[in-house]
């Protein structure tokens, strides 16, 4: 079959699409009901458990600790119990490897025994296992020979079932260590950096009077960005299928300039297949709140409530994973990467991050008085300190090949690190800047409307600001130029430790100044916020991210303007960072030289496996295809001029210039593709500068072929077909 006739019968599917049968009875399937049902949950735990071995189990996963054998093996008998009941006939460590995916090793629960099978899962099983370390990257960590690894259950993030077909699986979520105790994955440093952060947190909240605060967790809620695309047409376009983004595509007619899209009555299919992985969702415990069409056609958005940092991670990974699997039950693809069609809106996920405790509550909340609130005050401005000490590896930790194509868009936030408080927060600490006191806070008033009938609405003190990369949004602050496939690990741990590291800043000065007595705090902390800010106000910006005056201004305050990813990544391993990630025992020097260069490995690969599959698209589909109409073009103008009829029109000449330019460009980038050599680092400037440049000359011309050749023989679905049918 043709490109152009596949393409032909992909949309007669579609439009005649009528949806597929409930997988539930909504009307009578209760949504509570579901919620948790395959989640060994603290509750379920109390009722299966004796009560001594829960309340040493709950110890542990609230405050920390050890957990002790005899425990692990009365909680692994109930576990498969549980498991059991539900079908399930297989157990799993799942972890997280530095691919920023999900990687998990089955073992049946069944051993022989007697002549029949005998169901069994100790304590050492449930606490340990050792897949094979030598075949997942460690970025030097390793040589290929030192196989030996372990996975360690994470007791603070609930065990889970995942139904299947034919059978279910108990998924056990673990850390994944070396034999020589290196961090593996994105796990085991994001549990480093929470004790870290709790560790600095209860020293601060010992200064303002609470010995015993509990124990103070990070918290997360990531929103993530979509698209979803009919798979018939998905499976036209080898560069989606094997690079989740599209490496050519003219622009359509329509695009997203009509603004219709956000927020837009959501399409019936695409309803269905949102209720699907809710429902998925709510019987793992993930707690999805929201739901709506985004910026760009074929662009969705789903967004859960917020949760302990590590467990919010689990849910995110399982939510990538849900949104998937459910788009394939309703013949659709969903897309995760950040900027899979040019032109309109790429994904993005917005990492929403706080702070605090059962006990003290959220420690980001400013409350009705800032001003008035020097708790807040101290750890927001714990944090201002962070982002501008830290806004280097900010930026690399949200560094990729994908990413850079949407950092700095007008979607997406620039690659200047810059922190947005608002009018009213932004008043309190100006105030504290000038004087070391904050006397007063701007009020929002009410909001008038002009419609009787409407309620007088309560007007907040300050607008938000959608251009900045990191926003405070209330009582927590939102890191927006994290990449829609990324893990949220990496951007989470980075945030726990750099903010820990300033906390302990604030603590050391605060008790060396203090010295045991209250009655010095005030005037201690006044001083001390005062010179902290003077020292990094210089991050705080309210304006409009996107603006050229703004990258100007942001030169003079000495920001960093880091473009690229080549640009960005040698700030992972910095004497700053890799100080700060010491100092709090989240990652030593070679554990963050690793993750340098497995983020190089990553940008490199990326660009040579899309310039390798542009040539192969570019000379096996569009060149040929391009050929025959110019074949057609040809023949139609010597049947005209036969007949005594000049036909001057041009096309045939242009197309033929176009084709010659686009066999010349993809020559060029295949000369380029053979430079890349050397250092990491010099490997990724010459993919950037080389490659990258050359990809983007063989895509304008291609795309301005397809403006060009006739539609039933170009061989890849339209854009305007991708972004449109669903």
């Amino acid at each position: 079959m043709s490109g152009n006739a596949a393409r032909r019968k992909a949309i007669e599917g579609i439009a005649s699409h009528s949806g597929m049968a409930p997988s539930f009875d909504y009307k009578n399937d209760k949504v509570e009901d579901l919620y948790g049902i395959n989640v060994f949950s603290l509750e379920k735990m109390e009722k299966r458990l004796p009560k001594a071995i829960f309340r040493s189990l709950k110890n542990v996963i609230e405050n920390g600790g050890k957990l002790d054998t005899t425990v692990a093996e009365v909680v692994a008998s109930s576990m498969m119990d549980w498991a059991l009941a539900h079908g399930a006939t297989h157990y799993a460590h799942v972890f997280y490897p530095l691919t920023g995916l999900t990687a998990e090793k089955h073992d049946s629960f069944y051993e022989p025994s007697g002549g029949r099978l005998l169901a069994t899962f100790s304590g050492k099983s449930l606490i340990q296992g050792e897949p094979d370390a030598s075949s997942f990257p460690s970025g030097g960590l390793r040589a290929t020979f030192e196989a030996r690894g372990y996975t360690v259950w994470d007791v603070t993030s609930p065990a889970f079932i995942v139904e299947g077909v034919n059978g279910s699986t108990l998924c056990i979520p673990t850390a994944f260590v070396s034999w020589t105790g290196d961090a593996l994955d994105k796990k085991t440093p994001l549990l480093r950096s929470m004790q870290a952060l709790n560790r600095q947190a209860q020293r601060i909240l010992k200064l303002f009077g609470h010995p015993d605060a509990g124990f103070i967790a990070a918290t997360a809620g990531p929103e993530q960005e979509y698209f979803l695309i009919d798979s018939r047409l998905y499976h036209l376009r080898p560069d989606l299928y094997t690079c989740g983004r599209t490496l050519f595509g003219a622009r359509p007619a329509r695009g997203q300039e009509f603004e219709d899209q956000y927020f837009g009555t959501i399409p019936d299919r695409v309803l269905a297949y949102m209720m699907e992985v809710e429902r998925e969702a709510f019987k793992l415990g993930i707690p999805l709140k929201t739901r709506h069409n985004e910026v760009a056609p074929g662009q969705y958005e789903v967004a859960p409530i917020f949760e302990t940092a590590n467990v919010a991670h689990d849910h995110q990974q399982l939510t990538m994973t849900i949104l998937k699997k459910v788009a394939r039950k309703h013949g659709l693809v969903c897309l995760l990467a950040e900027k899979p069609f040019a032109g309109v809106n790429g994904s993005g996920k917005h990492v929403n991050w706080s702070l605090g405790g059962a006990k003290v509550g959220n420690l980001l909340d400013p409350g009705d008085n800032p001003h008035d609130n020097a708790q807040f005050l101290t750890f927001a401005t714990a944090v201002i300190r962070a982002v501008s000490l830290h806004q280097g590896v900010l930026r690399a930790f949200v560094a990729s090949a994908g990413n850079d194509h949407r950092l700095g868009a007008n979607e997406a936030p620039p690659a200047i690190l810059s922190i947005y408080l608002g009018d009213q927060l932004t008043g309190v600490f100006s105030q504290i800047q000038k004087s070391g006191a904050a006397t007063s806070t701007k009020r929002g008033g009410a909001l008038q409307i002009g419609v009787d009938t409407l309620p007088v609405l309560s007007k907040d003190a300050g607008d938000r600001n959608r251009t900045s990369p990191f926003a405070f949004t209330g009582n927590k602050f939102e890191f927006r130029a994290v990449g829609s496939a990324f893990s949220i690990a990496g951007p989470l741990f980075l945030l726990n430790t750099i903010i820990a590291d300033s906390i302990q800043y604030i603590a050391d000065a605060l008790e060396k100044a203090t010295k045991g007595d209250p009655k010095k705090l005030d005037a201690a902390l006044q001083k001390l916020l005062q010179e902290i800010l003077n020292e990094h106000g210089k991050i705080i910006f309210n304006g409009n991210g996107y603006s050229e005056e703004w990258a100007v201004e942001a030169a003079k305050r000495g920001l960093k303007n880091l473009k690229s990813t080549p640009e960005a990544l040698p700030e992972v391993t910095t004497k700053a960072t890799i100080a700060v990630f010491e100092r709090q025992g989240v990652l030593r020097r070679h554990e963050l030289e690793s993750r340098e260069e497995l983020s190089y490995e990553g940008y490199i690969n990326t660009v040579r496996t899309e310039s390798k599959l542009m040539l192969e698209i570019g000379r096996t589909q569009i060149y040929p295809s391009v050929n025959r109409y110019i074949a057609e073009l040809s023949a139609a103008r010597g049947g005209v001029a036969g007949a005594g009829v000049e036909l001057n029109d041009g096309v045939l000449e242009r197309i033929t210039a176009l084709q010659c330019a686009f066999a010349d460009a993809l020559a060029t980038l295949e000369k380029q593709r053979d430079t890349p050599s050397g250092a990491p680092h010099k490997k990724a400037l010459l993919a950037r500068d080389n490659i990258l440049p050359a990809m983007q000359k063989v895509r304008e011309l291609a795309d301005s072929l397809e403006e060009l050749v006739a539609d039933d023989l170009w061989p890849l679905p339209s854009y305007q077909e991708l972004l449109f049918l669903r």
